[in-house]
């Protein structure tokens, strides 16, 4: 069973000195940082800043060349991405990486049966499991639409799927990579208040997202990548309104 930490803003995981190169390019460069528990820490920075390598090398889609990672007080440095689901740890990618003819029920069972241990199916746990799909389809607004097809979706509810796939298991930390891009207003409106409502519930989240809209309405800290390196890990308004982190933001730097 995952080990949880309820105080708010405990540290949840500890980012130590980590360096990912390709090449002779550092795509993240000595980066240390916390992710606390309890609130939504957005990363932001232009392209290519290194943020989705940042991600891969948590979960293990990624070795680093040098750093640590702690995770609930214990190390995690030789993870693969099924320990870290296993450990509590999911992540959307930007290409979804949904099963394009299972249907939308399927691809969030499919999640829940890849992210946990193996252990008898129970009456009681079947049930359990049907609670935590059902939960997630009515949140996304989904559960109409729960036997069709993933690729018959429409462009939204494609990406309220990829969401659904972690709401029904029982992760402690999201890492969400550009998951309101391409949204209409409205369903991004709904996809912050999902977040809002499932970090008031206890989950962790911490995102990666381009839409300033959605940065100022999300974030409790944002963390600032540029070069691969973190320039700036602080509250909202402190980051925002740092001149050179905005010349950096909007591509004026010199």
């Amino acid at each position: 069973m995952t080990a949880t930490i309820d105080v708010k803003q405990a540290v949840l995981m500890e980012i130590r000195n980590v360096d990912k190169a390709f090449g002779g390019v550092k795509a993240v460069d000595d980066v240390s940082m916390d992710l606390r528990a309890g609130i939504i820490t957005t990363l932001v920075g232009p392209n290519g800043a290194g943020k989705t390598t940042l991600f891969n090398v948590i979960t293990g889609e990624l070795t680093k060349d040098s750093g640590s990672i702690t995770w609930l007080g214990s190390p995690i440095n030789r993870i693969k991405p099924y320990q870290a689901a296993r450990a509590g740890i999911l992540r959307t990618f930007q290409d979804l990486r949904l099963f394009n003819e299972m249907s939308v029920e399927d691809n969030i069972l499919t999640s829940l049966e890849a992210n946990s241990f193996p252990v008898p199916l129970t009456r009681s746990r079947r049930a359990a499991r049907r609670d935590r799909v059902d939960y997630a389809l009515n949140r996304t607004d989904l559960f109409s639409k729960r036997k069709m097809r993933a690729k018959d979706l429409a462009y939204a509810e494609r990406k309220f799927l990829s969401l659904a796939r972690i709401m029904a298991t029982e992760a402690q930390l999201w890492l969400l990579d550009e998951p309101a891009s391409g949204l209409d207003p409205n369903s991004y409106e709904k996809f912050l208040e999902i977040l809002r409502e499932e970090v008031k519930q206890g989950v962790t989240v911490c995102i990666i997202e381009h839409n300033l809209d959605i940065v100022i309405g999300i974030s409790d800290r944002i963390a600032f990548l540029d070069r691969g390196k973190l320039l700036a890990d602080d509250e909202p308004q402190i980051v925002l309104n740092d001149p050179a982190l905005r010349a950096i933001y909007f591509g004026e730097q010199a």
